[in-house]
């Protein structure tokens, strides 16, 4: 099977050369996803709980269309500005994940795309 766009207009579009999602296969690869409201294609959130909280929205959109959800998920990756929002970005995944979690690594890193706090990607089985 050759790999298969997922695109949707529930989620933000991608910002550069790179596809909302692939799917090969069984599997659902999530590019990065940062707090933009794909209504209004603004970034509105300075405050990093409601941007994690519109990262988890627009990656239960993009895994709608592939026919998935978040109980697909089985690998994420967190890029982080702020260490010190570690505690608030468990909180908020134990909201959205359920046991047996995902897989995680948490990267801090110095910037991300148009200065948000947090990017989240995601890999997903169906």
């Amino acid at each position: 099977m050759i790999k298969q766009l997922i695109t949707t207009k529930n989620a933000p579009g991608a910002i550069g050369p790179y596809s909302q999602a692939i799917k090969k296969d069984n599997f659902v690869f999530l590019s990065g996803q940062i707090g933009i409201d794909p209504v209004t294609k603004k970034f509105a959130y300075n405050d990093i709980r409601r941007q994690t909280e519109q990262i988890f929205e627009n990656i239960k959109a993009v895994l709608k269309e592939a026919g998935a959800n978040l109980s697909n998920i089985v690998k994420t990756t967190v890029f982080l500005k702020n260490i010190a929002d570690f505690a608030i970005i468990n909180e908020l995944y134990t909201e959205y994940l359920k046991e047996p979690f995902p897989a995680r690594s948490v990267v801090v890193v110095k910037e991300l795309p148009l200065s948000v706090d947090i990017e989240i990607e995601a890999i997903a089985v169906l």
